[in-house]
């Protein structure tokens, strides 16, 4: 497995850009979009060609006051939300950019997001309410409110709210878990049949800022952390598989491969890493960004002509980055 670098876009927003996630297909667009979201307070829509290195500006979405930290895409392909600093995650319309739907949180209470396989759900990691605010996605009213709780090894006299921040969230590729990454380093799973908390995955010793299950085994999940190192946790069995050492500075985003081979990260080393899981090792390092990368993510499969995998990164550069994954 590789990566090859497509293209690299300079100044694509005016500002560092903070988090990227693809649109898939939808019945009436045959092509994947890729979202970026970034400090200058937009929201960019992108079409990218499906076997060549073309990144083409569709769209700018407005309507945030503050930098953008998430961006998520609804698995239908439709409708995409952007989380800002502001406390308003906007949920809009891919294609038109119409409003559906805005959710009001306190200062400081949206940050990573993301919608269950089947669309029905969005949460939302819930920052200083130490919680994941759970919204139904027909109604757009807020359904569960999953909070964090101590660890089992964290004395009273902790101030764990402030430990226990909630930075990112990932579902199961079943939809049946989802987990949520803290600031004190510790990963909290829940069991979303009964919105029970499960247990917590511990390991880390710094803030996990990205979380991502295996498409191919819903037990697996990957975090990355600001300790430099990714994980590998079985998820249900509440061990540590493996851990992955290459970065030489904080892991600020990780995404799995659609094969289930590989995951790529991105890190506030400058550089994005292409991961063999079968080896448990670095395979490459692209040193493109001149600047922290916050997001990385493949697209999705599916869609008319697709020949290729495809990665793309971003990071405080205001660069996107295009690779070929094959």
């Amino acid at each position: 497995m590789k990566i090859a670098g497509l293209k690299s876009l300079e100044a694509a927003h005016e500002d560092s850009i903070w988090a990227t996630t693809w649109v898939p297909p939808s019945t009436t667009r045959p092509h994947a979009l890729l979202l970026t979201g970034a400090l200058d307070e937009t929201v960019k829509v992108w079409r990218t060609g499906p076997t060549d290195d073309a990144v083409i500006l569709e769209r700018t979405n407005t309507g945030h006051s503050l930098g953008v930290v998430s961006v998520a895409a609804h698995p239908s392909g439709v409708i995409a939300a952007s989380a800002s600093l502001d406390s308003v995650v906007r949920v809009f319309d891919v294609d038109t950019n119409h409003t559906l739907a805005t959710l009001q949180a306190p200062p400081s209470e949206s940050w990573q997001m993301q919608f269950n396989p089947k669309g029905t759900l969005l949460a939302i990691a819930g920052g200083s309410s130490t919680s994941v605010k759970v919204w139904d996605t027909a109604t757009w009213q807020l359904v569960s409110t999953l909070t964090i709780p101590r660890s089992e090894n964290s004395k009273p006299s902790d101030k764990s709210a402030t430990k226990k921040f909630a930075l990112s969230v990932a579902w199961g590729p079943d939809g049946r878990r989802l987990a949520c990454g803290s600031m004190d380093g510790t990963i909290s799973v829940f069991d979303m049949d009964t919105r029970k908390f499960l247990h917590h995955l511990e390991g880390h010793l710094m803030p996990v800022r990205s979380l991502v299950f295996s498409p191919v085994d819903p037990r697996v999940l990957f975090s990355g952390s600001d300790d430099g190192h990714i994980h590998m946790y079985d998820a249900e069995g509440k061990s540590l598989i493996g851990s992955l050492s290459g970065h030489s500075s904080w892991v600020l985003s990780v995404d799995a491969s659609p094969d289930g081979a590989a995951i790529a990260s991105g890190s506030s080393d400058k550089s994005v890493k292409l991961w063999d899981l079968g080896m448990r090792a670095a395979v490459q390092s692209m040193t493109n960004h001149t600047d922290m990368v916050w997001g990385v993510a493949f697209r999705p499969p599916g869609g008319a002509g697709l020949r290729a995998g495809r990665l793309a990164s971003v990071s405080d550069d205001k660069s996107i980055s295009l690779y070929d994954y094959s």
